[in-house]
């Protein structure tokens, strides 16, 4: 951040909070949807389908439309932020829904299989083993969808609530550089930190992943250093039997 920026402080922090408030929230609420849709339908070849059609045609529509839109069907105010909120979490639903889908492709058909053989139901399977082997895909879409509303939520500058963004809009109508470059960097760090975060909670729910299974191939291969002096003893003895 700039000097300009130190030195606003007072100006830039509640504008800061804004944005946190309308990037976090959408992303929250759009996966925690979005997932309970993915399951349902993940095995229903047609409504899979149109749930598909539905979220590209959502992903089509103009941010700046849709908050200009929202407050008619809704009964709010233009400059309600939860105009703001309302169409990010659409965003997010119709890009997480796809997203999820896939994620659930992702886990082995043999996984799958083995899992409905000793006794998993349809809901148990899906929540207990294609859940948890799809939250690496999962995390890595989230991650995207949160970096995606980082940056959507400054185009609410231009109806007056963006957050950060409305340093850009003042900056530019001020010809100040320096507010808007202030701008520009903090929704940077915003987005990064948020990316972070995700990747962190991601990886803290696949332990798998981390070093548990270098750990577990590291033994598999001691192992198997061990075992082969005793084959090729084996084979020694099968040899002279010969």
């Amino acid at each position: 951040m700039n000097l300009w920026g130190i030195r606003n402080w007072e100006t830039v922090q509640p504008l800061l909070v804004q944005h946190l408030y309308l990037s976090v929230v959408p992303t929250l609420i759009g996966v925690v949807v979005a997932i309970p849709i993915g399951l349902l339908l993940r095995d229903r070849r047609r409504a899979r389908t149109i749930a598909v059609v539905a979220s590209s045609a959502v992903f089509t529509i103009p941010s700046l439309a849709l908050f200009v839109v929202l407050p008619l069907i809704l009964g709010t105010q233009v400059l309600d932020p939860i105009n703001v909120v309302v169409a990010l979490t659409l965003y997010t639903v119709a890009l997480s829904v796809r997203t999820t889908f896939e994620a659930l492709d992702a886990v082995p058909a043999a996984t799958r299989e083995a899992a409905t053989a000793v006794g998993y139901s349809s809901w148990r399977r899906a929540t207990a083993i294609d859940l948890p082997l799809a939250v690496p895909v999962l995390t890595a879409g989230t991650r995207v969808v949160a970096v995606t509303n980082v940056s959507m939520v400054s185009v609410g500058a231009v109806i007056g609530i963006g957050g950060l963004g409305q340093l850009f809009t003042t900056g530019y109508q001020r010809d100040f550089p320096e507010q808007i470059l202030t701008g520009l960097v903090l929704i940077l760090l915003v987005a990064i930190v948020f990316d972070r975060i995700i990747a962190l909670v991601g990886r803290a729910f696949t332990p798998w992943i981390r070093g548990a299974s270098l750990r577990a191939s590291e033994r598999r291969l001691r192992a198997l250093a061990q075992a082969l002096p005793e084959v090729g003893r084996l084979r020694e003895v099968v040899s002279g039997a010969r």
